[in-house]
């Protein structure tokens, strides 16, 4: 097995940055310190690439349609199926107890 990484307080400072650094939105000095500590923490690195790739699909998230609001039948149905559904729970809850927890 490799080595573990543990965290050290950069990795924590540069996750405490990390979307201000990746809007560009800190200070060349700041960005430069973060660089430098992405460059040889591969952690890091993973990392400051998941998060673009996510900020990246946000940005460019534009839904065709947004959906209609369910009709008030349908949350009827949905709150009745709640219901049989914790009171299935519950028996089966009931159902699983030994004579001594009475």
């Amino acid at each position: 097995m490799g080595n573990r990484h543990q965290h050290s307080e950069a990795c924590a400072e540069v996750f405490a940055q990390l979307s201000r650094y990746i809007d560009l939105d800190l200070p060349p000095e700041t960005c430069r310190e973060i660089e430098a500590h992405i460059a040889g923490c591969e952690p890091c690195v993973e990392f400051t690439e998941s998060l673009r790739k996510t900020v990246e699909l946000c940005r460019n998230y534009a839904p065709e349609e947004l959906p209609d609001p369910i009709s008030q039948e349908a949350r009827k149905r949905l709150a009745r199926a709640y219901e049989r559904l914790l009171a299935a729970r519950k028996a089966d809850a009931a159902s699983r107890r030994s004579p001594s927890d009475l």
